[in-house]
């Protein structure tokens, strides 16, 4: 019989960690109300301004994320649930998300509507080159885009990589 139980928590101990979320490195983090449910591990800043502050200090691109409080798209759920995104956010990028617009007029480079996702370098230039699927909102994302926002994420890492060796 104890063999038994051992066997079934062991098994219990290995389905549960192959269903966990994504925790960071420092370990797991207490959830922020700057989420706003986007990823409550992940460091958020307050502003815009902060946010470029940290993106050069810390020497990482800056996402930022205009939504509305409650996305209509599920964008939300999926994005939070997807642990690849979530680590890289968490590893490589300074992330913002916004539910009002900035006085940055380089943050809607094609109109103002959510949500979209815009990538900013270490030298605070807006990314109009890092852009979504879809030709008329060219930086919007819906819940089936996820591979082409890790894409994404993934070019504005290498580009600033790019930038720092030239």
């Amino acid at each position: 019989m104890t063999r038994a139980a051992a066997s079934l928590v062991l098994v219990l101990v290995a389905l549960s960690s192959t269903f966990t979320k994504y925790v960071p490195k420092s370990g797991q983090r207490i959830p922020q109300s700057l989420s706003r449910g986007w990823g409550d591990q992940l460091n958020w800043a307050r502003t815009y301004e902060e946010a470029l502050s940290m993106s050069r200090s810390r020497n990482k691109p800056l996402m930022v994320l205009f939504h509305l409080e409650d996305c209509s798209h599920s964008l939300k759920k999926v994005f939070a649930r997807n642990d690849e995104i979530q680590r890289i956010l968490d590893e490589d990028f300074v992330v913002l998300n916004l539910m009002q617009e900035t006085a940055d007029e380089n943050l809607s480079p094609d109109g103002k509507y959510v949500p979209r996702i815009i990538f900013v370098d270490t030298s605070m230039r807006v990314r109009d080159d890092i852009v979504g699927p879809y030709s008329n909102r060219l930086y919007a994302y819906e819940p089936k885009d996820m591979k082409h926002l890790l894409d994404n994420m993934n070019k504005a890492k290498k580009l600033l990589k790019f930038s720092i060796s030239s």
